[in-house]
C-alpha cells in the first residue's frame, strides 16, 4: 500500500501561484510514476500532469502547459505541482496519484493509489 497526503491548496486570486505537495509513504516512492488529477464541481476528474520514476519524463494536459510544473524529490518521497498564472478555470480539488506502470495512460484506472485531495480556489 502507498499512502498519499496532499497539501498546499487554498484560495488565490487570478494570476497568482500555488505549490501543491504530496507526501508518500508505505512503499518505495521511486517505484511509482506520480501524477496529479483535478475535479471541478460538476465535472469529471481529469488528468493534469505526471512525472516518471526518475523525473526524466513529464507530461501535461494542454490547458496547463506553460503554467504548471510537476516535479519530484525521491529523497523526500514527495511530488510537487507548481501552479502559476492561475485562472478561475483551475478551481478544483486536486488529487495526487501513484501508478506502478512505467508510462501510464492519462485515465484514472492507470493509477493505483490516490490521496484525498486538496482544494484550490481561484477567484477572478
Amino acid at each position: 500500500q502507498v499512502q498519499l497526503v496532499e497539501s498546499g491548496g487554498g484560495w488565490v486570486q487570478a494570476g497568482g501561484s500555488l505549490r501543491l505537495s504530496c507526501a508518500a509513504s508505505g512503499r518505495t516512492f521511486s517505484d511509482y510514476t506520480m501524477g496529479w488529477f483535478r475535479q471541478a464541481p460538476g465535472k469529471e476528474r481529469e488528468f493534469v500532469a505526471d512525472v516518471s520514476r526518475r523525473g526524466s519524463r513529464r507530461s501535461y494536459v494542454d490547458s496547463v502547459k506553460g503554467r504548471f510544473t510537476i516535479s519530484r524529490d525521491n529523497a523526500k518521497n514527495t511530488v510537487y505541482l507548481q501552479m502559476n498564472s492561475l485562472t478561475p478555470e483551475d478551481t478544483a480539488v486536486y488529487y495526487c496519484a501513484a501508478s506502478s506502470r512505467l508510462a501510464p495512460k492519462t485515465w484514472q484506472s492507470e493509477f493505483d493509489y490516490w490521496g484525498r485531495g486538496t482544494q484550490v480556489t481561484v477567484s477572478s
